[in-house]
């Protein structure tokens, strides 16, 4: 059985190995910006805006930052992979067992075992996107911080999980439509979650202030009052010591809402522009995408839990001794259950990403109907391409795969679309 076991392991390294190089091969040869023959030479055109330098970069970089994408969620089942098919999770649920902890005691550090496992093994791979972003000049954050920043969110991740897979296989020891019961308790989770996310856990990340800028905050509190967003301060958040990406939000619902703006944003941006991003994101409050992203997943995990639900026990069931698991409810099955939900995600994100780009693009639309002209629009998509090096126009995998939000190219064209109908009335 321990030969079965190793063959397995060298044949999912193999396999893993053979699409890493096929996923090379795929980002280094799929043109990184090439517009169709229609925009060459037009405002969506790289080349009228990217210096040779910049779209050389942005070539290399884009290509380095998808492979290291599309390597993300195969490297994390491989790692669980491991975990299970050496025993290791097995070993470490054994020996606690024989010293006679209490389950209280050993659960806890199975699954601080596991997290430390996968985390520490994951790292390697977010030290490279590190080093690469750092290297273009994108991260601007030293390396002790950023290694903190790892901490925290090792942390977070390690209670979450605990908290949650705690909850799970207790619901699964009792036995029947245990999915179904997960799945009813994910919905409070998931809007407990998302009033939480912006006073608990983001400043354990960054500091948050009122907009250092008043008159720029009356004018974007003008903007909430004409968008109907119950807003009365608009917060900055420090990002220069870690990035020169540009970015702002409105995350939170009830008395946790709240519009944010990086520090980035506004020392790059001018006015006409930073307020063109936030009417955006005031277009996601105003057409309940918070609302309605909390909706999006509590159906997907109702289809996760249905349909993870059911091959786990099935495999449990067909193969749960080869893998020492003794039950549904076994700790050591843990990892089988983190590896089906990434691989379930990992395959359905075109459906979750079309869904966020549809979004983003009435967000878009929003924006320029709140602000009565897109002015400035197709400069700011511009700076924000370049500052970011990005793809403006991706390739198919990546923009499946990968982009929740519409290409720069396409905001662009859109962008001068309104413009041109401006002066009738059209869009």
């Amino acid at each position: 059985m321990r030969a079965a076991r190793s063959n397995k392991l060298i044949v999912f390294a193999l396999a893993f190995v053979a699409y890493a190089l096929l996923m090379a091969i795929y980002v280094q040869y799929t043109s990184a910006n090439d517009v169709p023959a229609a925009y060459r030479g037009t405002a969506a055109d790289p080349a009228t805006f990217f210096t040779p330098a910049e779209l050389a970069d942005s070539e290399s970089i884009n290509a380095v930052r998808n492979w290291i994408f599309f390597m993300s969620g195969p490297w994390e089942w491989l790692i669980y992979g491991i975990f299970m098919l050496t025993g290791l999770g097995s070993g470490i649920r054994d020996r606690m067992a024989r010293r006679g902890w209490p389950i209280y005691v050993r659960f806890p550090l199975y699954v601080l075992a596991l997290s430390a496992f996968s985390y520490g093994l994951y790292l390697p791979l977010r030290a490279f996107s590190f080093a690469v972003s750092s290297h273009y000049g994108i991260t601007t954050q030293p390396v002790l911080g950023w290694l903190r920043d790892k901490g925290v969110q090792f942390s977070v991740g390690y209670v979450t999980t605990l908290a949650v897979s705690a909850v799970a296989f207790w619901i699964v020891s009792r036995g029947g439509r245990w999915w179904l019961k997960l799945w009813l308790l994910s919905v409070p989770f998931s809007v407990f979650m998302l009033f939480i996310q912006p006073v608990v856990i983001d400043p354990l990340y960054n500091k948050f202030t009122r907009l250092s800028d008043p008159a720029l905050e009356e004018k974007i509190l003008a903007l909430a009052d004409k968008a109907g967003i119950p807003a009365d301060r608009v917060y900055e958040v420090k990002m220069s010591g870690k990035t020169n990406s540009l970015n702002a939000y409105v995350n939170g619902i009830g008395s946790s809402l709240r519009i944010v703006l990086w520090d980035t944003t506004l020392k790059r941006l001018d006015e006409q522009a930073v307020l063109l991003i936030m009417a955006h994101e005031m277009g996601h409050y105003e057409m309940h995408h918070l609302e309605w992203s909390v909706v999006g997943t509590v159906a997907t995990s109702f289809f996760v839990l249905w349909i993870g639900g059911a091959l786990y026990v099935r495999i449990v069931r067909k193969r749960g001794e080869r893998l020492r698991i003794t039950g549904p409810a076994d700790m050591n099955a843990l990892p089988l259950i983190l590896l089906l939900m990434s691989v379930i995600s990992f395959v359905s994100l075109p459906i979750s990403n079309a869904v966020s780009r549809s979004a983003e693009a009435a967000a878009d639309d929003y924006a320029f109907e709140l602000i009565g002209s897109s002015a400035g629009a197709v400069k700011m998509y511009q700076q924000m391409a370049t500052i970011s090096l990005s793809d403006v126009n991706p390739p198919l995998l990546v923009r499946l795969f990968r982009d929740d939000h519409p290409t720069d190219m396409d905001r662009i064209v859109k962008a001068e679309r309104f413009a041109a109908g401006e002066g009738s009335g059209g869009s």
